[in-house]
């Protein structure tokens, strides 16, 4: 039996229902969703309307949720059951093949005076995920829901795992007022099936240039101070095998981006040697190489325990091409931030806009 949805008006110990009205509710879902997606129940960007794909079709809504899954919305229109089904799946295919960077293609397509990882931060609160477009959900949106459509959705759905599911809108009028009600087919949950292809994986994925690293220096003002860091030339990072763990994969000649959390991105520069206990580096001073503890530091590097090389804190020689004081740092919404002490650094936003604010573009 295919799904409907009622609404009645409670009047004292009456009940009357009030009838949807015929108003040609699907032309004006895709504009209803595409202004405020909120109302599929789910947080969303849209980040395409009407996207052709490769094999001639048009998608009507193209969106990503706050873990970088995509979703396709189409709407159910006068297509037949069997075509409004095939047609999803057929849709999904196809964006299941596109990589981080065409999504920001069409993003850009879109919405061309604002970059996609501005409008994401906007959306979400923070940076889009590194694994853009790693899973899919397909949605078909209708003002009304028949036998066979149930039928193909809860098979697909309830059988095979397929993240299919059908949100439809009925329209009520009563006394002047008038309501949009929304319910799902299937129980509705976002659901997020990752795909068990490794390549995919890694296409989900920003491009890296094989050259660029997140650092994240946590100068919190005594155990760590970024001063001391631009001065002698290094990053570092400890406390637990967490941290120091990841600080330890920078490559020599890598260029490494140090972002303080919290403050935003102070200093571009070149790892010029391998991590190495805080306590057995040695810098460059007008008399020779020295010990780092030997010289003036604002910071306290050492902890209780420390003799372990899992709590001692670790460090890395970079020669930095431009800092700024932790005060100028620069951040925007949108720029990539890691959890982890170093990270590669795929994110061209963040390598774009720290460039231009430091001049590298000049150099």
């Amino acid at each position: 039996m295919a799904l409907e949805m009622g609404l009645w008006r409670a009047d004292g110990n009456k009940l009357d229902r009030i009838k949807p009205t015929a108003i040609g509710l699907e032309s004006q879902l895709e504009a209803y969703i595409e202004s405020d997606p909120a109302i599929l129940g789910v947080s969303l960007l849209v980040v395409g309307r009407q996207v052709a794909t490769a094999h001639g079709g048009y998608i009507d809504l193209l969106a990503v949720d706050e873990t970088g899954t995509v979703h396709v919305l189409e709407l159910k229109r006068d297509k037949t059951p069997r075509d409004v089904t095939a047609q999803a799946l057929d849709y999904g295919s196809w964006v299941s093949a596109l990589s981080h960077s065409d999504i920001v293609a069409i993003w850009n397509a879109y919405k061309p005076h604002q970059p996609f990882e501005v409008a994401f931060a906007e959306a979400f609160g923070g940076a889009p995920p590194e694994d853009l477009n790693a899973s899919q959900v397909f949605t078909i949106v209708a003002a009304s829901v028949d036998a066979a459509t149930e039928r193909i959705v809860r098979f697909l759905n309830e059988g095979y795992g397929i993240p299919i599911n059908v949100v439809f809108f009925r329209h009520f009028e009563d006394g002047g007022n008038r309501y949009l009600a929304r319910t799902w087919l299937v129980d509705h949950e976002v659901q997020s099936t990752k795909s068990g292809s490794a390549g995919k994986q890694v296409k989900s994925k920003e491009p890296w240039n094989g050259q660029d690293w997140y650092c994240s220096f946590g100068d919190d003002g005594t155990s760590r101070n970024w001063d001391d860091a631009v001065e002698y030339g290094f990053v570092s990072a400890g406390g637990q095998s967490w941290y120091s763990r990841t600080l330890k994969n920078l490559p020599v000649g890598g260029r490494v981006f140090a972002c303080i959390p919290g403050s935003g991105y102070v200093g571009v520069g070149t790892v010029t040697g391998a991590a190495v206990r805080f306590d057995q580096l040695n810098v460059d001073t007008d008399n020779g190489p020295v010990p780092l503890t030997s010289l003036p530091l604002r910071g306290d590097y050492s902890r209780p325990g420390d003799e372990d090389d899992d709590v001692a804190e670790w460090a890395v020689p970079v020669e930095w091409v431009h800092t700024v004081p932790k005060a100028g740092a620069v951040w925007q919404k949108g720029m990539f931030a890691n959890q982890n002490s170093v990270a590669k650094l795929r994110q061209a936003f963040t390598i774009e806009r720290v460039s231009t604010a430091f001049g590298l573009d000049d150099d």
